[in-house]
């Protein structure tokens, strides 16, 4: 797919930043999960850590023009996401993966992509060529044709890693897209990952430090609705030091910074 297919109709492409947030605040029911986050990601790998309820998917769904802001800016692909903003061009140059997706049992990994890809607006002339492209980079050309209800979960979520892709996206926002997947299925994955980083912006959000420290260029760590830590996998597992025999350095960092916030906020 040529690059003009994935162009955001503005000059957002030479924007420096995929997504700019400044004082980010977004509601998730009455309650305020993401309050006053800042956060600029440009393109590459980013792995987004943080424990239940620090307002992780909350976020990916304000990334995703699921959820309005209740405040603060946000700005995508060059492109300023508010309640008078018009979302399509943004929203055909985004692939999205939920943590829990909806699909029709009885379409088959094809139709399935696409048909997503036909609601992102991929030209009707390079459609089927981009839908054979995302099932083949998630490992399904063999159960292309297959039903969506005949797939294993594993399965299930490398289809819906497809229709993220399928669009070529220069933003893609994936949340848990490991569940399911086998260790192998994992490593695979990651090279993919790699992969998609090198001209877009990635943005994983898993409980898998391992994940995180293997195939991200960057790590963003929230808590409580806030950016607590952000910088290389590098960097955060030299803040890992000495732990349990089993622990990696990367996960030891993880808990050692989410330590020093609670520390912090409960002084």
């Amino acid at each position: 797919m040529t690059r003009s297919v994935r162009a955001v109709e503005t000059a957002a492409t030479t924007h420096p930043w995929a997504i700019h947030a400044e004082g980010l605040r977004v509601r998730a029911g009455r309650h305020l999960a993401v309050d006053g986050l800042d956060l600029a990601l440009a393109t590459g790998v980013h792995g987004l850590l943080g424990p239940n309820g620090a307002g992780k998917t909350t976020l990916m769904r304000a990334l995703a023009t699921v959820l309005a802001p209740a405040g603060g800016r946000l700005t995508l692909l060059g492109r300023p996401v508010d309640g008078r903003s018009e979302l399509r061009p943004v929203r055909r140059a985004l692939g999205y993966l939920p943590q829990h997706f909806g699909y029709y049992p009885r379409f088959t990994v094809r139709e399935f992509v696409g048909y997503m890809a036909w609601l992102k607006e991929v030209p009707r002339p390079g459609l089927a060529a981009a839908v054979q492209r995302a099932v083949d980079r998630v490992g399904l050309t063999a159960r292309a044709d297959a039903r969506l209800k005949t797939l294993s979960g594993g399965m299930l979520r490398r289809a819906g890693i497809a229709q993220a892709i399928v669009n070529d996206p220069q933003l893609l926002l994936l949340d848990e897209p490991t569940v399911g997947l086998d260790p192998e299925q994992r490593l695979d994955f990651r090279e993919l990952l790699r992969d998609l980083g090198t001209d877009s912006c990635v943005l994983v959000s898993t409980h898998l430090v391992e994940d995180v420290a293997a195939a991200c260029t960057d790590v963003v760590l929230v808590n409580e609705g806030r950016l607590v830590w952000q910088g290389t996998p590098e960097e955060l597992s030299a803040r890992g030091g000495q732990g349990h025999a089993g622990d990696s350095p990367a996960e030891r960092g993880y808990s050692a910074l989410l330590r020093q916030h609670r520390s912090e906020t409960t002084r």
